[in-house]
C-alpha cells in the first residue's frame, strides 16, 4: 500500500471571505487572553540543524506543543478562548475584561450562573475544555469515540469533567454532544468543527489556535528567518490547519509559504476533497481506525475548508507508519539536535517531510513542492506523549 498519497490543490477559489477571521488583530486578541494565564509561556520552536543537513534543506523547525500549560497539547488554546468569548458575549462585556483572574473570580461566576459545556473529543480538545470549565467553576460533559484510550479518558476525568467513551465514531459523538447541549437550557456546545448554523464558537477556537502560529512567526524572526518557504501542518476536522493557514496567509499577504496539509489515511476527507477538485467537501465514514486519534475525523470544518481551498498548495494522506517514523525521528534525534517528544497526531508533519526527502518514490512530490537546499521548513508538533504507553509501543518497540 502506498504510504503517502498527495495532490496539488486545484479546487476552484471562492471570495475567501473567511480569511479575515484569522487576521493578525484577531489572533493578537486571543494571545492577550492566553498571556493572562500564570502558566503562559510561548512553547519552544526547536531548530533541528543536523536533521536539516541530513535531509538536504537549509532549515527545519518544529513547534513543540508538548509544553503548553502543562497539558501536553495545543488544544487548550482553542477551547479556553472560545469559552472566554462566550462568557464575554453572555455578560455583554469586552473580551479584554475576561482574563484568567476574572474567569476565576466569584463575582464573575455569580453573574454567569450555571453553565454546562459539552464537547466531543479523542482526548486533547476535551481535556482543554474541561480544564477551562474548571477554572470557571463550571461543569463539562465530554463524549469520547470508541477506541479512546483509558489514559486520555483519565486525563479528562482528572479535570473534573463528566466523561464517557461512546460506541460511536468521532463525528457521531459530535452529533450526540450537540444534541445534549441543545436539550439543556444551560448547555453550550464547544466544538472545533463548524457546520451550517454552528460557526461562531468554532471561529473563536480557530482564533485561539492562532496563538501558536503567531508565536512561531515571531520565534522564526528571532532565529533570523523572515519567512519560512514551507509549512507542514496536520488536519483532523481542519480547524488547526485552517488557523495556521489563515494566520500565515494574513502575515504574508500575496507571498504565503507553500503549505501542505496532511491527514491520516483513515480519515482523509480534505485530501479526497482536493483530489476531486470540484470545491465540494467529501466525507469519510466508518470507524476511522488510526494511531493518529486526534486526526480521526471524517467531516471537515466548513469555515476552515474554505480557507484551505483558497490558500493551501498541497494535500497529503498518510498511513500510520508516517506518523510513527516522525515520532521515532524526533524522539531519537541526530547528536546535537534537541529531542522532541511528539505523539501520534503531533509527529505526522515531520514524518511526512522525512519520508518525502528520504524515499526516492516521492521524488515527484519533492519536486512539486520545490524542496531543496534553500528550503526553510516549519512543522507543528501538536501534542506530546498524551498516551505514554502507546508512545512506548511505537518508539521503543516499533509496533507500527
Amino acid at each position: 500500500m502506498t504510504t503517502i498519497k498527495w495532490t496539488a490543490n486545484r479546487m476552484p477559489e471562492t471570495a475567501d471571505n473567511n480569511l479575515r477571521l484569522l487576521d493578525k488583530s484577531s489572533i493578537e486578541a486571543a494571545r492577550r487572553f492566553h498571556q493572562s494565564f500564570p502558566q503562559y509561556q510561548p512553547t519552544p520552536l526547536v531548530r533541528l540543524n543536523h536533521l536539516a543537513t541530513y535531509l538536504g534543506v537549509k532549515d527545519l523547525f518544529v513547534k513543540d506543543e508538548s509544553k503548553r500549560f502543562g497539558l501536553n497539547a495545543f488544544k487548550v488554546l482553542g477551547g479556553s478562548y472560545a469559552i472566554a468569548r462566550y462568557v464575554a458575549q453572555r455578560l455583554n462585556c469586552p473580551i479584554e475584561d475576561i482574563t484568567y483572574d476574572a474567569m476565576r473570580s466569584p463575582e464573575l461566576q455569580q453573574k454567569l450562573g450555571q453553565v454546562t459545556f459539552y464537547t466531543a473529543t479523542d482526548g486533547n480538545h476535551g481535556r482543554g475544555v474541561a480544564w477551562a470549565a474548571r477554572q470557571l467553576g463550571q461543569k463539562a460533559v465530554v463524549l469520547m469515540p470508541k477506541g479512546s484510550t483509558k489514559t486520555r479518558f483519565d486525563n479528562i476525568k482528572a479535570e473534573g469533567a463528566e466523561v464517557t467513551i461512546e460506541e460511536l465514531n468521532y463525528d457521531d459523538c459530535v452529533r450526540k454532544a450537540n444534541g445534549l447541549a441543545q436539550a439543556n437550557p444551560d448547555g453550550v456546545m464547544v466544538q472545533d468543527t463548524a457546520w451550517d448554523g454552528y460557526e461562531e464558537i468554532p471561529t473563536w477556537i480557530m482564533q485561539g489556535y492562532g496563538t501558536m502560529a503567531l508565536e512561531a512567526f515571531e520565534q522564526l524572526k528571532t532565529e533570523g528567518v523572515e519567512r519560512p518557504t514551507h509549512i507542514f501542518v496536520q488536519a483532523g476536522v481542519g480547524s488547526l490547519a485552517g488557523a495556521v493557514q489563515g494566520c500565515f496567509a494574513n502575515l504574508y499577504p500575496g507571498d504565503c509559504p507553500i503549505t501542505t496539509v496532511v491527514e491520516a489515511r483513515a480519515a482523509d476527507c480534505l485530501y479526497r476533497s482536493a483530489e476531486a477538485a470540484d470545491g465540494q467537501i467529501r466525507m469519510v465514514s466508518g470507524d476511522l481506525i488510526t494511531i493518529m486519534a486526534g486526526l480521526a475525523c471524517g467531516e471537515p470544518n466548513t469555515i476552515s475548508f474554505d480557507i484551505l481551498k483558497n490558500n493551501t498548495a498541497f494535500f497529503a494522506s498518510a498511513e500510520d507508519k508516517v506518523a510513527a517514523d516522525g515520532m521515532r525521528v524526533l524522539g531519537a534525534p541526530i547528536v546535537g539536535d534537541q529531542r522532541v517528544i511528539s505523539g501520534e497526531s503531533g509527529a505526522v508533519p515531520l514524518g511526512l517531510v522525512f519520508t518525502i526527502l528520504t524515499s526516492p518514490e516521492y521524488e515527484d512530490f519533492r519536486q512539486a513542492l520545490n524542496l531543496n537546499q534553500d528550503s526553510r521548513i516549519l512543522c507543528f508538533s501538536t501534542e506530546g506523549d498524551t498516551d505514554p504507553e502507546n508512545y512506548k509501543k511505537i518508539v521503543w518497540r516499533s509496533e507500527q
